[in-house]
């Protein structure tokens, strides 16, 4: 489309000029028209043109991301001097149904655009300009995503009483133009003067916070969340959570967001009256209903949990101190840990170089993804049997509506006819196309069957075919350890499930594709 626009502004220029060398052939030179001698000469019948005939129009670049009140300008090159209405229009994205922001008939042509007044999505912005039948159009500007909605964001509880360094965390999400940073501040209990902790600008959002910095007593912690369009939005307050420096203290270690088998558990804990107890402790998620895993008596306060006891699911995690004093500690929660048993996981992601570029998802790169067992086919596409399978491969950035994640985080998912294939997504850990666009490739899809540590399994190999829509793709000179997350609607050979537990990419970091 914007091959399209360019040529029709060529198109506006070369008209009059070839109108133009017409009426010098036809007419005399004593008789040429006056404003084309007026920029020439006509020392012995030579004749020069003047390249400043040119006309066109711009419309000033608009940030990819908006909000609110949005200025527009556009410019307007017009050397013959006649007026000119120029009107400045969007239209939903990929669409052609323009309709108009403003117009205006003196320059600078410029307007407000009220985004309020459209639904937040994906547009295009151009600029056009008009006098009687003849009309100079701008470049598109393409994928302008309007964002008037804004973000969510909870602050995580960070357990009292808070003792040397702790980590606060919260979570934030948003529906458009994706997050750009989240806040975490705390206040004096009852203040409203709140100071930053840190920003993080990508997930998950936590920093350490050094209580031995503040004075001890009552505090309240909250996050804030701002989106890549610049809306706000401040989490709910965390109250009342003591910072006392001279007490007992309490931490659990984080034992990853993923636990099957038998996990080590390990707490570190301390108090000035000394040590009687450990006792770690488990609840299903966002409940309060607390069973002890293992108590320990000395340090190091360590147990192994036996996860195949427990049904699979998700599950909160806390360490709670006994001192000699008989005061009771509570750690921090390490909440949402996934209990995971199903039989067949991802066992590898891998990618090779198949074209001219190294560095950039191209036609004839490849990508195999490895399970530890066999799968069901027909449960990664309804009626596959592993041969050769046209499907379409997609690949976003990481900061694209849905995705939540940063924008070194772009992702790849495979689609059959529009719907998605069973197999979940990869994360490459690098940016391999521009903030928020998205690109589709055709490939073809086939499996075979490896052995994975004496186990026969599947592999799924995607070789990818000629980018079929979207933006250009980049190129990446730095090495990256992809993240594949398998989908739990593939199924292995007795119809159980596969884990959603992540699988990095084996091998040394480098390159993808």
């Amino acid at each position: 489309r914007r091959a399209a626009a360019q040529l029709g502004r060529a198109s506006a220029v070369l008209i009059p000029l070839a109108a133009l060398g017409t009426a010098i052939v036809a007419a005399p030179f004593a008789q040429a028209d006056a404003a084309f001698s007026a920029t020439t000469t006509n020392p012995g019948s030579t004749w020069k043109a003047s390249v400043s005939l040119s006309s066109s129009i711009v419309l000033a670049d608009v940030p990819g991301a908006v909000r609110g009140t949005v200025p527009l300008t556009a410019t307007l090159t017009e050397p013959t001097g006649r007026s000119f209405a120029v009107r400045i229009e969007y239209a939903s994205a990929g669409t052609t149904t323009w309709r108009t922001v403003c117009t205006d008939s003196t320059a600078p042509y410029s307007c407000s655009w009220a985004t309020t007044g459209v639904a937040n999505g994906d547009y295009d912005l151009r600029a056009v300009a008009t006098s009687g039948t003849t009309t100079y159009t701008s470049e598109i500007q393409q994928d302008v995503t309007v964002d008037n909605l804004a973000p969510t964001t909870v602050m995580q509880d960070p357990g009292t009483p808070l003792h040397g360094t702790v980590m606060t965390t919260a979570t934030a999400a948003d529906t458009h133009s994706g997050v750009a940073s989240v806040g975490i501040q705390y206040a004096p209990s009852g203040s409203t003067t709140f100071k930053d902790i840190c920003t993080a600008t990508e997930a998950p959002y936590t920093c350490r916070f050094d209580t031995t910095t503040v004075a001890g007593g009552a505090y309240a912690f909250r996050s804030v969340a701002t989106d890549v369009a610049g809306n706000t939005t401040t989490s709910a307050t965390v109250t009342n959570r003591a910072v006392d420096n001279t007490v007992a203290s309490v931490s659990l270690d984080d034992p990853g967001a993923y636990l099957s088998g038998t996990v080590p558990l390990s707490a570190s804990a301390s108090s000035s009256a000394g040590v009687t107890s450990v006792r770690i402790q488990r609840a299903p998620a966002g409940t309060t209903t607390w069973t002890d895993i293992c108590t320990d008596t000395a340090a190091p306060f360590t147990c192994s949990w036996a996860t195949t006891g427990v049904t699979d699911g998700l599950y909160d995690l806390r360490a709670v101190l006994l001192d000699k004093a008989g005061k009771t500690t509570i750690s921090a929660s390490v909440t949402g840990r996934r209990v995971d048993n199903s039989p067949m996981r991802g066992s590898d992601v891998q990618t090779t170089n198949g074209s001219a570029a190294a560095g950039t998802l191209q036609s004839g790169d490849t990508m195999t993804l490895t399970y530890t067992q066999q799968a069901t086919l027909s449960s990664i596409v309804s009626g596959w049997t592993g041969s050769p399978l046209a499907v379409t491969v997609r690949l976003r950035d990481g900061a694209v509506q849905g995705l939540g994640l940063g924008s070194t985080d772009d992702t790849i998912t495979v689609l059959r006819n529009g719907a998605a294939v069973n197999l979940g997504s990869v994360n490459l850990r690098q940016d391999y196309i521009t903030s928020l666009r998205t690109a589709e490739f055709g490939a073809t899809m086939t499996a075979s069957t490896v052995t994975v540590n004496g186990v026969s399994a599947t592999r799924v190999t995607l070789v990818m075919g000629a980018q079929t829509s979207g933006r250009t793709i980049a190129t990446v000179s730095t090495a990256s350890t992809m993240v594949w997350t398998p989908s739990a609607l593939a199924t292995n050979l007795t119809g159980r499930a596969a884990s959603t537990t992540p699988t990095s990419e084996t091998g040394a970091a480098d390159r993808e594709f």
